[in-house]
């Protein structure tokens, strides 16, 4: 009787810790990597979570130098493949951190309307960039980009690159 006693204690002690996380988050979630797209050593990562709900996290990681200056770097989500011209902006995402090189953002509509969700990651013609400033001449200058969808499976060709237009 006192092991069974025991064995329940336990099983409601360890059922009730339980990670927050995983009440908010579906599971389902999908990696991309992003490629040095100028003379700055960095490279990185986008996690894309699906929210219960449907909705979905973007999460940008860096690796590269560090900086303690408090400066973030513009990140952008835009409509087609890294190499055209002027591609729109889908969506402004959070700038991310110098100091810790991350960031997240919770998607909302894009700039055509329409909410991205889990299931379109993997048909989406789009790509992300993370600029070095958010404007004057280092805004042209692109840390990390890559593409999403099925031309993210294309390799990554730095001289390729073209600078967005800003839009928003």
């Amino acid at each position: 009787m006192k092991r069974l006693l025991l064995l329940l204690t336990l099983s409601i002690g360890l059922g009730s810790c339980s990670d927050p996380e995983d009440k908010y988050y579906t599971g389902r979630s999908l990696e991309v990597d992003l490629f040095q797209a100028s003379t700055y050593a960095y490279k990185g990562k986008v996690e894309f979570k699906e929210v219960v709900g449907g909705s979905l996290e973007l999460a940008l990681r860096m690796d590269g130098a560090k900086s303690y200056t408090g400066d973030a770097f513009p990140a952008h989500l835009h409509f087609g493949s890294y190499d055209q011209a002027d591609a729109p902006i889908a969506q402004v995402l959070n700038p991310v951190s110098s100091n810790i090189l991350e960031s997240t953002t919770l998607l909302g509509p894009l700039s055509d309307g329409k909410n991205l969700k889990f299931d379109d990651l993997v048909v989406f013609d789009g790509h992300i960039k993370i600029h070095l400033a958010n404007e004057g001449p280092d805004y042209s200058v692109i840390l990390v980009a890559g593409n999403l969808g099925p031309k993210s499976k294309l390799g990554f060709d730095p001289n390729q690159i073209a600078v967005c237009g800003k839009t928003f």
